[in-house]
């Protein structure tokens, strides 16, 4: 497989509310499926928004609340789920995102490695403890995962590329105040790493923060294919994977590192 369609969810998410943002989830999921999308992409903590200080009535293990309903509903419509939920693990709670195939198999789960501490993450969070390379659901396609804040450390997407990560897939919940900040960083790790980045961001206004959207797909060679705005909607695109290996042989700059020069 070297095309594939991928649909970004650029959700107002209420927060507390699980059953609420499930329903929409459900609704974009279906409609998404319509589209003939392979993957589905919500923003971060989509069920719950950052209703941290909650974090117990919200967070449970992979295996209950939220994850099995998520797991059902790519069954139900034949396609694969992304997005990052709150889990509980060793009586902690982790923003981890959790990848689904077609049948509801888990693909992979990653936690959020950064802590952003403007939004209190670190007061409730514990961090991830290592980057997640996964292969994209039903296709052969080396796939990194982030959330959010990752965005602002360029050596966890590089080593993603040294990794063969084609597609980076990255859900958020980035304020529109720095909405300029997300645009450009999306832009130069695509660039940089001559991969492609999805990203999903949420809308609204949460707790007195604006959220930014502009949700978007970013190809290897720095070309937006597609970005939201700052209202609700879902983004659907087709991507071309062969242009991964066509921009990298292009500019050959994996060949042309000096990393015992700069690396520490």
């Amino acid at each position: 497989m070297t095309k594939i369609t991928l649909s970004l969810a650029q959700m107002h998410l209420e927060l507390g509310n699980p059953e609420a943002n499930f329903e929409q989830a459900a609704y974009w999921t279906a409609e998404a499926a319509a589209r003939g999308t392979d993957l589905i992409l919500f923003p971060e903590l989509w069920s719950t928004g950052y209703d941290l200080e909650n974090w117990s009535q919200h967070a449970t293990p992979l295996d209950a609340g939220l994850f099995p309903r998520v797991a059902a509903l790519a069954r139900k419509y034949n396609l694969a789920i992304g997005g990052s939920l709150l889990e509980k693990r060793h009586d902690r709670a982790y923003n981890t995102f959790v990848l689904y195939d077609r049948n509801g198999q888990l693909t992979g789960a990653y936690s959020k490695i950064h802590l952003f501490r403007l939004m209190d993450e670190h007061l409730w969070l514990a961090p991830g403890e290592a980057p997640r390379i996964v292969q994209f659901p039903d296709a052969n396609i080396p796939t990194g995962l982030g959330i959010c804040y990752d965005l602002r450390f360029p050596e966890l997407w590089r080593g993603y590329a040294l990794g063969g990560v084609q597609i980076a897939l990255l859900p958020a919940e980035w304020p529109a105040v720095r909405v300029y900040h997300w645009q450009t960083l999306l832009r130069a790790r695509a660039i940089e790493n001559q991969m492609f980045i999805a990203a999903t961001n949420n809308v609204g206004n949460t707790k007195g923060t604006i959220f930014g959207g502009h949700s978007a797909v970013i190809d290897p060679w720095g070309e937006t294919l597609i970005e939201g705005g700052e209202e609700e909607t879902l983004l659907t695109v087709e991507l071309d994977l062969a242009k991964v290996p066509e921009v990298r042989s292009r500019i050959p700059i994996f060949e042309d590192r000096r990393p015992e020069l700069y690396e520490r």
